[in-house]
């Protein structure tokens, strides 16, 4: 199994903490996706995301659809509908700090008053107290995929500074638990 991303990727990172969670041994190749590996990214996937994962004959985009895939091979449980939905709402968050990172590295004042920047954060805003009611539901107590997703898109965000957690005291604390974990500390990107 070879798993194909950039150490920096949230979503490649929920992957590798996945693959790690479940002893699964695999090959990582680690690209510079916006700099000289970008030929390289355009032959593993049309689709130009990362993570993309080889499996045999079998080749998986999308970090969502490889969860799927390893879940069904690995034996895992599959996600509910509202798990799924949970998902959904870190993955706008993710995605939202992301397009605002890709916005500024164009050189584009985010703070300016524009729609696009609004939603995305407002998107954020709207998603994080979601998910600080979830976690002080306790929907995060298991270190699943779930909670993977999760720890990886708040320490992305912490890590890319785009994110802002002072009204979010709950996933302060949980945030700060799990990043004592042993097995997400090979995958900090802040060591790359």
């Amino acid at each position: 199994m070879k798993l194909i991303g950039s150490t920096t990727s949230p979503y490649v990172r929920r992957i590798r903490l996945l693959l790690a969670a479940t002893g699964q041994a695999y090959e990582f190749v680690d690209l510079n996706i916006y700099g000289e590996d970008r030929d390289e990214l355009r032959k593993q996937n049309p689709a130009l995301k990362i993570p993309v994962l080889h499996d045999g004959d079998d080749v998986i985009y999308d970090s969502r659809v490889i969860f799927r895939y390893l879940a069904a091979k690995l034996g895992l449980p599959a996600l509910s509908w509202k798990e799924e939905n949970q998902l959904t709402v870190i993955d706008a968050v993710n995605d939202s700090m992301v397009t605002l990172l890709l916005s500024q590295r164009s050189g584009l004042d985010t703070n300016e008053d524009r729609l696009l920047f609004n939603l995305q954060k407002e998107r954020v805003t709207l998603s994080l107290q979601a998910l600080e009611g979830l976690v002080q539901d306790g929907l995060f107590k298991q270190w699943d995929y779930r909670a993977i997703c999760l720890f990886t898109a708040l320490d992305w965000g912490l890590f890319r500074d785009t994110l802002v957690l002072e009204d979010t005291p709950a996933l302060v604390s949980w945030l700060s638990e799990q990043q004592e974990r042993p097995d997400v500390i090979p995958t900090d990107p802040r060591l790359v």
